[in-house]
């Protein structure tokens, strides 16, 4: 697979004082969000989750270095959980930047150089984590094109609107995927 020459800088984070101002929000409206997106995407993805084999029923830790909230995700059945903190008892932990983390959902970074490069932290059960990266890559998701699945008419400028601060965060897209 290629992958985009952003892997070779660092991707931009999340100013901590923007990450303290957001820290007092609730999680519910936002896992309620992401909830659905998740959904909408394995909708439009069926066979996404078979990829993950038998680390169907693992669970994932997903830390946003950046961001004072974590995601727990399940494949069966499939859910997204907004936390504070990433319990013990999970399967496989991921964490990494907001920037890093979209950019290796959508192929935009090679996570081999993310990990190498300690940008990109993975514990716990690493052919789950593969497995799971395996069966994203095959998805080749375009995150704009879901994003904008969700508001019809207006789709078309939300896609635009966030390509746009999606290239400014991760650099042009590839040109071949």
């Amino acid at each position: 697979m290629s992958h985009s020459s952003v892997a070779s800088g660092s991707l931009p984070t999340i100013p901590p004082l923007l990450a303290l101002a957001i820290r007092p929000l609730p999680l519910l409206p936002l896992q309620f969000a992401l909830g659905g997106f998740l959904s909408r995407i394995l909708r439009r993805n069926p066979g996404l989750l078979d990829r993950l084999g038998p680390h169907r029923r693992a669970r994932f830790g997903i830390k946003p270095v950046d961001l004072p909230f974590a995601f727990i995700v399940e494949a069966a059945p499939p859910l997204l959980s907004v936390v504070r903190e990433l319990p013990q008892n999970l399967e496989a932990y991921v964490s990494a930047s907001l920037a890093n983390l979209l950019a290796l959902v959508e192929g935009r970074v090679d996570g081999d150089a993310l990990m190498f490069s300690r940008q990109l932290g993975i514990e716990g059960d690493m052919e789950a984590v593969l497995s799971l990266r395996n069966a994203i890559d095959d998805a080749r998701l375009d995150l704009a094109a879901e994003l904008a699945s969700l508001f019809g008419p207006l789709g078309e400028p939300v896609r635009r609107s966030f390509e746009a601060a999606r290239d400014r965060l991760t650099g042009p897209p590839q040109e071949q995927r």
